[in-house]
């Protein structure tokens, strides 16, 4: 079993002015701390939003079995909490959770919202990730008219030799002080740095680790 550490969660959230409905129950989205994927929906009533709170992972109410049910009890697939938001009316939450196994679907899905027109389809996520995702598709399933592509057959000479060329061009963005320009060439720099994460095997969400850590 993966512990979270209760982090100051207590005090994140008033349960007893969480507007509950008339069952007792609140709808509470789970997403990912890192990438903002919408990871599954459940019911909370406030006994389970306080072992939430108490214990640092997630507790739901079933309203088919009419019981607690602490997420990845049976599967391993735990659900560390990082934060809790309610929103204006007090009447549904937002839980990021850090996602053991990265599996939150019964299906052994990511996501409970992989469905689109009946296809598997993966979640959507931040644009760095979503992008990031189609860089490695292409690094497995190479095409002759893909640039990407191109750069992953060049290796570390062509793609290093790229990044320092944006490097530059956000430089001189910068120095000329163009809004536009600055966003456009930081949007190649971000590009050229996924292609060489993706190269060198690296998760994006390494870097959002990475990221999060410096920010304590």
């Amino acid at each position: 079993m993966s512990v979270s550490q209760p982090i100051a969660l207590k005090e994140s959230i008033p349960v007893d002015k969480i507007r509950y409905n008339d069952c007792g129950l609140v709808p509470a989205i789970i997403q990912d701390y890192l990438d903002g994927t919408v990871l599954m929906m459940a019911w909370m009533n406030g006994e389970s939003l306080a072992k939430t709170l108490e214990t640092g992972q997630t507790w739901f109410w079933s309203r088919s079995r009419q019981e607690f049910w602490h997420k990845g009890a049976t599967s391993g697939h735990f659900q560390n909490v990082k934060w809790i938001r309610y929103d204006c009316d007090s009447d549904a939450l937002l839980v990021g959770v850090e996602q053991v196994g990265d599996i939150a679907c019964h299906k052994g899905e990511r996501s409970c919202f992989h469905q689109v027109d009946g296809e598997v389809a993966k979640p959507p996520a931040d644009i760095l990730s979503g992008l990031f995702d189609v860089i490695c598709d292409r690094r497995e399933n190479p095409t002759e008219e893909s640039y990407t592509c191109k750069l992953f057959a060049g290796g570390d000479n062509k793609i290093l030799k790229k990044i320092g060329e944006e490097s530059a061009e956000v430089v001189m963005a910068c120095k000329d002080d163009d809004g536009d320009a600055i966003a456009s060439e930081v949007a190649d720099l971000l590009y050229h740095t996924l292609v060489a994460l993706a190269h060198h095997k690296v998760d994006l969400r390494d870097v959002y680790r990475k990221l999060d850590q410096r920010r304590g």
